[in-house]
């Protein structure tokens, strides 16, 4: 079975945030993720993590306004100052939770900012926090998000991230793939993980249309895991889906599919 990690931001949203951690525990969970810490103190959440024996797998460098739409600020150039601080900020977190990895979501595309601007503006910054990251020793990367579900995202193909990271350069920035987002833009899942697994530090699942659980869509899970294994792959899957009920209805997947 593939080492899962709930996502606490989508999955037992019918407890408050730090009683999440007791359910993923009591479901079977290992390991956790979520999209942001910051709204609680690093003591609290490490309380529950030790309690409860889970990992934290990943959470995120901080993001912007996010109750006001903003997903990311990494490509604004009028920003630059703000995500520094906010790596730093992540860095603290990561450093406080045990935390090796960190995801960058790198935002919409500003409207207003020359193309060139824009990238010139996120590579930089990718490359600062890659290497600010790597001093603390933990990964930094980026997730392309399909632009059905967030209009406008500006990393939405993993070609174009795998582009990106090249170009940053520096040794310290890898892929998120989404199977999900992926589906949605492109497909070709198998082909590109065994193409690109040395540079995919972390897969999440959900199916689609929907995203529901796994086995509620199209996407051949089943296989994918087993492609997963054949290719060696050791990293965590997120389970980063909406429950098409409850989550602990719907957990009999990880059973007949993960297993």
């Amino acid at each position: 079975m593939p080492r899962l990690a709930a996502n606490l931001t989508m999955l037992f949203t019918e407890f408050p945030f730090l009683d999440r951690f007791e359910r993923a525990a009591r479901a079977g969970f290992k390991g956790v993720e979520f999209l942001f810490p910051y709204a609680y103190e690093p003591r609290d959440i490490r309380a529950r993590l030790e309690q409860f024996d889970l990992q934290l797998v990943l959470h995120n460098l901080p993001a912007g306004d996010w109750d006001a739409g903003e997903r990311g600020i990494a490509c604004h150039p009028d920003r630059a100052g703000e995500f520094r601080e906010g790596v730093e900020r992540a860095i603290d977190y990561a450093g406080a939770l045990g935390v090796k990895q960190l995801n960058c979501l790198v935002g919409k595309t500003p409207t207003d900012v020359p193309a060139a601007q824009v990238h010139e503006t996120l590579v930089d910054n990718l490359h600062r926090a890659s290497q600010r990251l790597k001093e603390a020793g933990i990964k930094l990367l980026i997730e392309p998000i399909n632009r059905y579900d967030i209009p406008g995202f500006h990393l939405h193909r993993t070609d174009q991230a795998l582009a990106l990271i090249d170009e940053v350069g520096g040794g310290n920035l890898f892929l998120q793939y989404d199977i999900y987002h992926a589906q949605r833009t492109e497909g070709e899942l198998a082909a590109t993980l065994q193409k690109h697994l040395h540079r995919i530090a972390h897969v999440q699942v959900a199916d689609n249309p929907g995203r529901n659980e796994p086995g509620t869509g199209e996407i051949n899970f089943p296989f994918l895991f087993g492609h997963l294994d054949r290719l060696g792959y050791a990293g965590w899957i997120g389970c980063e889906y909406k429950p098409a009920v409850a989550t602990e209805i719907g957990l009999d997947w990880i059973q007949r599919i993960a297993k």
